[in-house]
């Protein structure tokens, strides 16, 4: 098995794992701007594309999910309920998946938009905007569907997760490292929280440093409806 990060420009991350016994892979959360790339690159390596993954509605870019299905011919998957267009295959929480050799298993990790999901393969954890590393601590909750009650809850799923597991999150300053889940309980800021009113204010000053996300206005209605501007 092996797991790329594959973007070298910008915070958004996208992953490429590949299953090295029979050549399949599966992207996840592609970008749309980056569509031919991806393809271009599976090519080269001589590569089926199985699954294109999404862990969750995105705010800030439009997704290449459903094109990069439609041009390979494979299953676009998100957790059941997914609000992103062209979703061909849904998975539910506590389940799994195998490709080739590498097994999927989904959990609803849900709070930062209510169809995230965290998904763990042997060795790693791909988080999308639920969880980053370090000091980035969560995706923020203030955009359409988000809720803090519930992503402070959703937290717990980290529970079952292995604490040598890495961190693959959604987003990360460019040239970040990923770490793993035990790092990140003794340096992520909402890891280290023991009340719901700490995250709460944790978040809100976050909202205020960031500012609104510049992108909204474009990404998510392209996304909800499959249409790009």
């Amino acid at each position: 098995m092996l797991v790329e990060q594959i973007n070298s420009e910008g915070w958004a991350r996208t992953y490429l794992v590949t299953c090295t016994h029979n050549s399949l892979a599966a992207l996840i959360d592609p970008i749309h701007a980056n569509i031919e790339r991806d393809l271009a690159l599976i090519e080269e390596r001589a590569l089926t594309l199985k699954y294109v993954i999404g862990t969750h509605t995105h705010a800030d870019h439009i997704s290449g999910g459903w094109e990069l299905a439609e041009k390979a011919g494979c299953d676009f998957l998100m957790l059941e309920g997914a609000l992103t267009h062209g979703v061909s295959r849904t998975v539910a929480s506590g389940s799994s998946l195998w490709m080739g050799e590498v097994e999927f298993n989904f959990y609803a990790s849900p709070g930062h938009t209510p169809d995230s999901m965290c998904i763990d393969i042997p060795g790693f954890l791909f988080t999308g905007d639920f969880l980053f590393n370090g000091n980035g601590g969560t995706g923020r909750d203030d955009l359409p569907g988000g809720s803090l009650e519930v992503h402070w809850k959703a937290l717990a799923v980290l529970q079952s997760i292995k604490e040598n597991t890495v961190v693959m999150s959604g987003h990360e300053a460019p040239g970040t490292e990923p770490q793993t889940l035990l790092w990140n309980r003794e340096h992520n800021p909402v890891l280290q929280m023991s009340s719901f009113e700490e995250y709460k204010s944790w978040q809100e000053s976050e909202w205020e440093r960031l500012g609104s996300v510049s992108a909204i206005g474009v990404a998510l209605p392209a996304n909800l409806s499959g249409e790009v501007p």
